[in-house]
């Protein structure tokens, strides 16, 4: 640890870089510069982005495989939201097309004085049902 604070300083806003120090990388939650001598401070750089792609590389399989059963899983999910709109849709219109159905079979099968052929010929007045 007493080599690793040798070669590396943490400054943060408005404090003193020193001589020879370059900055390496920002922290921007702790607002802190990381400084490293010269030469050195390129390195450090490159082991810390090697670093974090390496990691990123080996999570990368299971965050996609993840991201795969979250798409499958919403896909079913559209899927059989779907198929209960299709189906309420279906029943819905057959059930109004039963209805209109029922309707128009009692209104062409009710008696009516309208309808009946006699008395158009004997014309006589044809008794309209009165609404309440």
């Amino acid at each position: 640890m007493k080599v690793k604070s040798k070669f590396r300083r943490e400054v943060g806003h408005g404090g003193i870089v020193p001589p020879g120090f370059q900055m390496a990388w920002y922290e921007p939650r702790r607002r802190v510069g990381v400084y490293f001598p010269a030469p050195l401070h390129w390195v450090m750089r490159a082991l810390r982005d090697f670093r974090y792609r390496l990691r990123v590389a080996l999570r990368a399989p299971a965050i996609e495989r993840a991201e795969v059963f979250e798409m499958e899983r919403t896909h079913r999910e559209r899927h059989r939201m779907a198929e209960e709109y299709a189906q309420g849709y279906i029943t819905g219109w057959r059930e109004c097309f039963e209805i209109c159905l029922e309707s128009v079979e009692e209104e062409i099968s009710r008696v009516d004085s309208v309808w009946d052929a006699g008395s158009l010929l004997l014309n006589s007045p044809a008794e309209t049902p009165k609404n309440n």
